[in-house]
């Protein structure tokens, strides 16, 4: 593992924090570091019980978290790192931030319900291009599998289908009658409408 990344540290400063949270996700899981943010590390009470072993075993997690505190610290703005100034572990600092900038659990799960809500309800507007209707479509998509939503190629698929105007009938049909819709893709049928 490097001890000085040279890629860039996504910064957070408050706003798009579902996507920021997957960049942040990736970059520590790159680093070998992510399960210090996301479940920490078993610190003892009594360290004069612990074998030499032990103790240099604890050393190195201790290190790690510090390396993954450190980049949390350094991936958010001046503006947001107070909140998490007084963390001493990665855990501390990334359950901070999913609190204020996620909700607690009733919380996600409101705004799942408003985010399933708003992918069923979604259809496509006369004159709307299909990239632009496509588009929204992925990002509800990414804010639902921000929140733990797993959500199948396949339903994507199917809901595009359904949702699109008038004018895609002839396609769709065709696509429907010729194309396995279990195993096409999102890009695959987007790449099959824009082509008509």
């Amino acid at each position: 593992m490097d001890n000085n990344p040279t890629f860039p540290i996504p910064v957070f400063g408050g706003e798009n924090y579902n996507f920021w949270k997957i960049e942040m996700k990736t970059l520590l899981r790159s680093q070998g570091l992510w399960s210090y943010a996301d479940k920490g590390y078993m610190e003892y009470e009594d360290e004069s019980i612990l074998t030499e072993a032990q103790k240099k075993k604890l050393d190195g997690e201790r290190m790690k978290d510090a390396k993954a505190l450190y980049l949390i610290q350094n991936a958010v703005k001046d503006t947001i790192f107070p909140r998490i100034l007084r963390a001493n572990t990665a855990k501390e600092a990334w359950e901070i931030l999913e609190q204020e900038f996620q909700g607690d659990s009733k919380v996600r799960s409101i705004k799942l319900h408003s985010l399933r809500r708003d992918f069923e309800i979604l259809k496509m507007k006369e004159g709307e291009f299909i990239e632009d209707y496509f588009s929204k479509v992925i990002e509800i998509v990414n804010q639902m599998q921000s929140y733990g939503e797993k959500i199948s190629d396949e339903k994507i698929v199917k809901k595009n289908l359904v949702s699109l105007t008038d004018k895609f009938d002839n396609i769709v049909t065709i696509i429907e009658e010729t194309k396995d819709l279990s195993k096409i893709t999102v890009e695959q049928l987007m790449g099959s409408l824009e082509s008509h």
